[in-house]
């Protein structure tokens, strides 16, 4: 029997005492929480979010709601919401993301430039002390899923003392260009699979881990997405664009374009090396096989990066050595 489920019905029987509805999954969720959506007859519908106390806290997601709502972009009404038990009822963005559309086809131009202007607006409403700082702790923590889940756990590989200084090496050189960018509110997964297509556009969900941290750090979400990859022209063309519109915008990008963009490579070889171990974990802690799929393509990223930059070369002739053994 599954007694959240139960308990969660329990929780919109009271809520809505006389108006019948029906209770379907939404989506899938890479952590404990579960979304379902409710139909009423009159053809409206909501989405009930599922969060277990003991592994989900729900407040995170509250907070960012009320920051990301006040900067002008869209994202979920809370409609009721029941912490102790880990429950919100939130509103309905309907069931098309963003990578649901690219796969149908659409043009990809008019949904990234809504998503661009939903980061700037996000962006300039940031300021310190309200989010979470996305200080080295953390961001050397993320370096390490990279060795303790994908090398030790999916390549089953021990690696040699040079190895190990390799890896370090090229750890604290992105640790200190990703620690020198200027701070912004920071998504943390804004990509094709939490971009909704929706009115008004985009529809912007899974926030609550924002951090206040690297000014490049959601771009590369966007744009070297884990999930769908474009030509490096079309990418180079969008980033661009945007750098264009945040120095309109006073937000603090650096003047040159060219240092701008090597700290978006730079973010984007931690992001990479994060969530290659992420996948790797979800697949072996969490029998979330499908995950390894993606790998392919965010270590494509990662060795194109690497390639390009001579302080970083030494991980990408590790990763190739590993990968032909």
């Amino acid at each position: 029997m599954d007694l959240r489920l139960a308990a969660l019905h329990r929780w919109l029987g009271a809520h809505f005492r006389d108006t019948p509805y029906t209770l379907a999954p939404a989506s899938a969720d890479a952590s404990f929480r579960r979304y379902w959506r409710l139909r009423f007859a009159d053809g409206r519908s909501l989405v009930a979010m599922d969060a277990p106390p003991e592994k989900e806290n729900c407040g995170p997601f509250l907070h960012v709601a009320g920051l990301f709502a006040a900067a002008g972009v869209h994202v979920p009404t809370v409609h009721a919401q029941n912490l102790a038990a880990g429950f919100l009822l939130l509103e309905d963005l309907g069931d098309t993301t963003f990578l649901d559309a690219f796969n149908r086809q659409a043009d990809p131009k008019p949904l990234y430039e809504a998503a661009t202007q939903a980061l700037l607006r996000i962006q300039l409403a940031s300021r310190p002390g309200v989010l979470p700082e996305y200080e080295r702790a953390l961001l050397e923590r993320e370096l390490r899923l990279f060795p303790d889940w994908y090398l030790a756990r999916e390549l089953r590989c021990a690696l040699a003392p040079e190895d190990v200084r390799i890896l370090q090496t090229v750890f604290e050189a992105l640790l200190a260009n990703n620690l020198a960018q200027a701070r912004v509110f920071v998504h943390r997964d804004y990509h094709c699979r939490n971009l909704m297509v929706c009115e008004p556009l985009p529809g912007i969900l899974d926030f609550q881990d924002a951090v206040y941290g690297p000014i490049t750090y959601d771009l590369v979400s966007l744009f070297r997405d884990a999930y769908v990859r474009w030509q490096e022209p079309q990418v180079l063309d969008w980033v661009l664009r945007y750098w264009e519109k945040a120095r309109q915008a006073d937000l603090p990008v650096r003047a040159d374009f060219a240092e701008f963009y090597r700290d978006f490579e730079w973010m984007g070889a931690h992001r990479q090396l994060k969530v290659v171990g992420i996948f790797a974990r979800l697949c072996h802690r969490d029998g979330k096989e499908s995950y390894l799929a993606d790998i392919p393509r965010v270590l494509d990223y990662l060795l194109a990066t690497c390639r390009r930059y001579r302080e970083l070369a030494p991980l990408a002739q590790l990763l190739e050595r590993l990968a032909s053994r």
